[in-house]
């Protein structure tokens, strides 16, 4: 099973640490496409300071994080799962897991990101801020850059088994899985349902969504459930007590559609 993440936009700054060494990130076949990004966003954020918080979206509360990203280069390092913060990372809880959870983490959680591509929960970077929708001067959209640099890695990445697709929309068009392979792909939606006058409504909280997902993936790592496709996984998050509804698609070449229905916000 490999699980796709979404960054944080907040993230934590080691105190200190060694430097970031590309060579060592996950899926090094993404190295040029790194190297592309990394080179226009630290020169942007080096020589304009108004230009770089125009193109990044940044209000100016966050002029910081454009001198943040000018030290990319030298500044301190740590793992992918200490330095992505938030809702979601909060519920899954990396650093409280066991040892056995954490060792499955390590192999099967990968998190999108508009600098890296994609990188492994253990994977040594600086915090940084540059989101998926941006548009480099130079470069582009970044998830139409990343395109045709994650179909190069990520088939090979995925393999046969099952891919648990917890993206955001901005993060999920850097990759898509595609032809009979995505019929092994699972998109997880959550939806808090409530009565409202006797009748059932049901809607997608931003924040609960976040934390439920972090919450059913420390589940599965804890639980050391190895589904092994879409319908594998539906009976793995029913055993953990959730409430799953699902979809298989209707034609080949689609993925499946997995709702956890919660009547709780916590």
């Amino acid at each position: 099973m490999l699980v796709l993440l979404p960054p944080s936009e907040g993230k934590a700054s080691p105190g200190r640490g060694a430097p970031l060494d590309t060579g060592s990130l996950s899926l090094p076949g993404l190295a040029p496409a790194r190297a592309a990004v990394l080179d226009e966003l630290v020169e942007l954020c080096s020589a304009d300071g108004e230009k770089a918080r125009e193109v990044l979206g940044l209000s100016e509360g966050l002029r910081g994080e454009i001198a943040k990203n000018a030290a990319l280069r030298t500044a301190p390092a740590r793992p992918a799962g200490e330095i992505y913060t938030g809702v979601l990372y909060d519920a899954l809880g990396l650093a409280e897991l066991d040892a056995a959870a954490k060792r499955r983490a390590a192999r099967s959680l990968l998190v999108f990101s508009g600098l890296w591509g994609a990188v492994g929960i253990g994977d040594r970077i600086p915090s940084y801020r540059c989101s998926m929708g941006v548009r480099l001067p130079g470069l582009g959209p970044l998830a139409a850059h990343w395109r045709p640099h994650m179909a190069q890695v990520m088939p090979e990445a995925a393999g046969a088994g099952l891919v648990l697709d917890l993206r955001s929309s901005a993060y999920a068009a850097a990759w898509k899985r595609k032809g009979e392979a995505a019929e092994r792909t699972a998109s997880v939606r959550v939806l808090h349902s409530q009565l409202v006058d006797g009748v059932e409504k049901r809607s997608v909280v931003s924040h609960f969504n976040k934390a439920t997902k972090g919450r059913i993936v420390r589940d599965l790592l804890v639980a050391g459930a190895a589904p092994e496709g879409p319908a594998e996984l539906v009976e793995a998050l029913r055993d953990l007590g959730y409430t799953v509804e699902a979809e298989a698609p209707l034609r080949g070449g689609k993925p499946w559609s997995v709702d956890v229905v919660v009547t709780e916000i916590h």
